[in-house]
Parts: C-alpha cells; structure tokens; sequence
C-alpha cells in the first residue's frame, strides 16, 4: 500500500524547517547563557587546603561570602591573597576598590581532598587519606564517635612531638 500525501514538498519540510529553527534558537540561548556564567571565575580549593591567587591592582577591601567554607588571608605585598578551604560548598569573593567600585568577584568552590576513601556503614561514616597507603583522617560529615577516636589519636601524637616530649615510654620504677 503507498501513502500519498496531499500537501505538497515544501508544506512537509516546513515543520523539519521550524523544529531545526527552535533547536539552532535554543542551543544560542544556551551558548549565550553559558557564557555569562563563565565570566565569573571559579577558583577550586581542596577542604583543608591552601591556593594562592592574584589580585587586581588598586584593591582595598576584599569581601568573602560565607568564612565557614573558605578563609582568605592577605600577604604583605598586596597582590596576593592566600584562600583556605575550611567546609564544603560554594562562596562568592568580591574585591572593592577605594571608591567602593567592584574590580572583580570569584566564586570559591571548596571540593574534597583527592585520594580519600569514604567508608559508609548505615548513617555512621568514616574517611581514610589513601597517599599512598590508608590512615584514618578527620573529615566533615565523619560519625562522632569515630571523629573522636581520630581526633583523640592525633591529639596523642601531637602531643608526643611537642618540644621537651619524651622520645618513648617513662623508663620502668625499679
């Protein structure tokens, strides 16, 4: 059985016309889209890591979104800034001239440290540095009973490499 159809060739492309019209539309818009958010710089830093960046000329005041997810400290010269990741997420940091004038802003990404392992045993978890073998490590979201042990273990070491620490056991009373 063969179909013919009334309308003509050009009547039948007409929807494939509009449908690529309204894709090449969407895709620009996107593209368009895309690029506004890409003109805001990210800057990525590992939980518990530092990361120098530069700073525009003429800044005065550096404003930081939230100082629970990052921390910036300024260095001597004045062209630099070194940010910390404290917790996990997202923060804006904005550089203000003498007049108030914004000069530039960044958002801060504060990403989880490579080469970690996190172990999940129903809603308790645990997190291990793996370079380059395994040691338990504090971490945020870590359960409370074992972020006691870890932070209880490396209180001890800390404790036994301060200055004037004994190097071993208290010799033996006789």
């Amino acid at each position: 059985m063969t179909f013919v159809s009334r309308f003509s060739a050009a009547a039948r492309a007409r929807p494939l016309s509009r449908l690529v019209a309204c894709c090449i539309a969407l895709a620009l818009g996107q593209a368009i889209a895309g690029q506004a958010a890409l003109a805001l710089d990210v800057v990525e830093v590992q939980l518990d890591s530092a990361r120098t960046i530069g700073l525009p000329a003429n800044v005065t005041t550096l404003v930081l979104g939230n100082p629970s997810v990052a921390d910036i400290t300024a260095i001597k010269n004045g062209s630099t800034i070194v940010i910390t990741g404290k917790g996990f997420g997202e923060t804006n940091l904005i550089a203000l001239d003498a007049q108030g004038k914004m000069l530039a802003e960044s958002t801060i990404r504060v990403v989880p440290s490579k080469g970690k392992l996190l172990v999940q045993r129903g809603m308790d978890r645990q997190s291990y540095s793996c370079l380059p073998t395994c040691q338990p490590t504090l971490s945020l979201g870590d359960d409370a009973k074992y972020s006691g042990e870890v932070a209880a273990q490396i209180g001890a070491r800390n404790s036994a490499s301060a200055p004037g620490a004994s190097a071993g056991p208290p010799p033996a009373a006789h």
